[in-house]
């Protein structure tokens, strides 16, 4: 099977553009990477090439050795994606060591894999090990709302996931262990990756002050979904403060524990605090 027949990439593809429409990625901003499942790497392995010169990730992931991932490339554009995928995204191979990476295929123009590399495998290293393997996708955006509410709320893990929950009932049902916030930092470095990947082992979303979103999850509809879910939730909050500072009534602490039980899931009480 041809790259760019196969399912997977064919989602990779699609999610790309849709978080494109979504105004999520302006010019180059914004990454994403799948870890690809042994099956679907033996479907495409006619066109991989593995004599690429391996070059260093910026970090070690052990955990990731051998590991085969499908990344956006650096300064490639989410809208160019659909139109030309051979010279946006690429196929990487992580070596035995797991801190150096290949190409077999991809970036047919040249380039490298995102600048967020480091970020995006340290997040899959604690994900895959968090989640049994299960999670395989690791997406950020510059989505908005979000990136507006950095410069007005606390920068706290506590605040950003009530107010959130608050804006919709769905909320704590679709991310009901909260939302991880990191200070702002410089971008595309170690340093960042390490403090990211350290609230993955609590949570699946962790903003980021003053520049967007990461999320994790098992696959494409999921991982799109939450980001969505979070982002819409932010835009509620958004036009709610810009109408009234103050609530005239909410979703209570009660609410949320009455929520939980009927819909089956566990919300961390350090989020249910009466205010």
């Amino acid at each position: 099977m041809k790259v760019l027949e196969a399912k997977f990439v064919q989602g990779f593809i699609r999610m790309c553009n849709d978080g494109w429409e979504q105004g999520w990625h302006e010019r180059n901003g914004g990454n994403l990477s799948y870890r690809i499942k042994t099956d679907e790497m033996e479907s495409v392995k006619e066109e991989l090439v593995y004599t690429g010169e391996w070059q260093e990730i910026g970090t070690k992931v052990p955990g990731l050795a051998k590991e085969f991932f499908l990344v956006t490339g650096s300064g490639k554009y989410f809208r160019n994606v659909i139109l030309d995928p051979k010279d946006s995204i690429c196929i990487i191979e992580i070596d035995e060591t797991g801190e150096n990476y290949r190409i077999l295929w991809g970036l047919e123009n040249g380039g490298r894999p995102t600048s967020e590399l480091p970020s995006h495998l340290m997040n899959h290293e604690v994900k895959k090990e968090i989640s049994g393997g299960k999670h395989r996708v690791i997406y950020h955006a510059h989505t908005t709302n979000i990136i507006a509410l950095t410069f007005v709320l606390p920068l706290k893990d506590e605040v950003f996931t009530r107010e959130l929950w608050e804006m919709a009932t769905e909320c704590p049902v679709v991310f009901p262990s909260g939302i991880g916030v990191v200070s702002w930092m410089v971008p595309g470095g170690r340093e960042i990756a390490v403090a990211t990947s350290r609230l993955m082992r609590q949570y699946d979303v962790a903003v980021w002050a003053h520049h967007g979103m990461f999320c994790s999850g098992e696959d494409f509809d999921l991982t799109f979904g939450l980001m969505h879910t979070v982002e819409k939730s932010a835009e509620i909050l958004v036009k709610m403060l810009s109408m009234r500072p103050e609530k005239l009534q909410t979703i209570t602490p009660e609410n949320f524990r009455s929520l939980a039980a009927d819909f089956h899931v566990t919300l961390p009480e350090k989020f249910l605090y009466e205010k």
